[in-house]
């Protein structure tokens, strides 16, 4: 009964966003496309990476507010997906790596985030299997996804954007990356505390003049096969301003984007993202806008599908020091992450 209940709701367009009190917001549809952000209710933003849908804020015919056990038991009750991946060619990146360092030496960039995507197909629809494996997620890992009977995308990202509650704002800076067997060296590698720092001190920047800011400590966040540099970061807002105007402000920041953020360095990251193919959506902010409170996480560590097709993409932080086969043994690393998700 489980299963056939999980079948029906993938028949229809489905959102969700857990949040880090433990809650979980679910939207089924038919949903409304705006370009705004209502006053009441719940609305979520789903976007692609460049910000370019100019009806954003998605607005569900019916909402539920679960807690996590509930979401995990409503949407549990299916196999673990079985999907045959395709072997990925080393040529594409090593070209774009290339790339890249000549703009980082030629000072173009000092940091920028390629993406590889791996590719693979199931033999049956994908949908209720990649809901089931996502909704069973638990923190530091924030479940979020965006499906309908054709496709979607869901994950579960470490990654908050930022939180706004009243005047309240919360962010973070991950970015550096290791195995989990590698941590203490990984606590003194200057490469990644480097690459972490630049993202870290871009968020100060941009907020510094917007109130009261704390910086917390640089920590290790560990994601059990995977360790991250985490800086927390909060600000007592001067004023009161919109999730609108943040999320323009502070996407992408340089653990997704390129350092310095133009137009010249995006146009050049997006040509990348997209000869690599990598999902539109991917990095992009996934946001949940409830009755005033509004969470954006960063749409990373997922799959993206169509039909039985499916992809998982990754990037990885490429600064002067970067080394092509470090770079390309983290993407498998966040590949690998995924496909335990989805094969538990």
């Amino acid at each position: 009964m489980v299963r056939a209940h999980l079948m029906d709701i993938t028949r229809e367009s489905l959102a969700w966003l857990a949040r880090r009190d433990g809650s979980v917001v679910v939207g089924q549809g038919p949903f409304e496309s705006s370009a705004t952000v209502p006053k009441r209710g719940v609305a979520f933003h789903v976007n692609d990476f460049a910000l370019r849908d100019p009806q954003p804020w998605k607005i569900p015919g019916r909402v539920r507010h679960l807690s996590r056990a509930e979401f995990a038991g409503r949407f549990s009750g299916t196999a673990a997906l079985q999907c045959q991946w395709q072997p990925l060619d080393t040529a594409p990146f090593s070209l774009v790596f290339q790339e890249v360092m000549a703009s980082i030496q030629s000072g173009f960039f000092e940091k920028t985030v390629p993406v590889v995507t791996e590719s693979g197909s199931s033999g049956c629809a994908p949908g209720p299997a990649i809901l089931a494996a996502m909704a069973r997620q638990e923190p530091p890992l924030v479940s979020y996804g965006w499906m309908h009977p054709d496709g979607g995308f869901a994950g579960a990202t470490p990654e908050s954007l930022f939180s706004l509650d009243g005047k309240r704002l919360t962010t973070m800076a991950l970015a550096g990356t290791a195995r989990s067997e590698d941590r203490d060296v990984f606590a003194l590698d200057e490469k990644e505390i480097r690459e972490h720092e630049y993202v870290a001190q871009t968020l100060v920047a941009k907020l510094l003049d917007l109130g009261h800011l704390e910086r917390r400590a640089r920590e290790i966040l560990d994601l059990g096969s995977i360790v991250h540099f985490l800086t927390l970061i909060e600000v007592d807002l001067h004023t009161q301003m919109s999730a609108a105007e943040l999320l323009r402000r502070l996407h992408p920041t340089p653990a997704l984007g390129p350092l310095p953020r133009t137009d010249a360095t995006m146009a050049r990251l997006l040509e990348w993202r997209e000869r690599l193919g990598c999902p539109p959506g991917f990095g992009a902010p996934f946001a949940l806008w409830d009755d005033g409170r509004f969470d954006a996480v960063v749409a990373i560590r997922g799959v993206w599908w169509t039909e039985k097709r499916l992809r998982i993409p990754a990037g990885c932080g490429i600064i002067e020091a970067s080394r092509l086969v470090n770079e390309w043994r983290e993407l498998r690393l966040k590949r690998e992450a995924v496909k335990r998700f989805l094969g538990e």
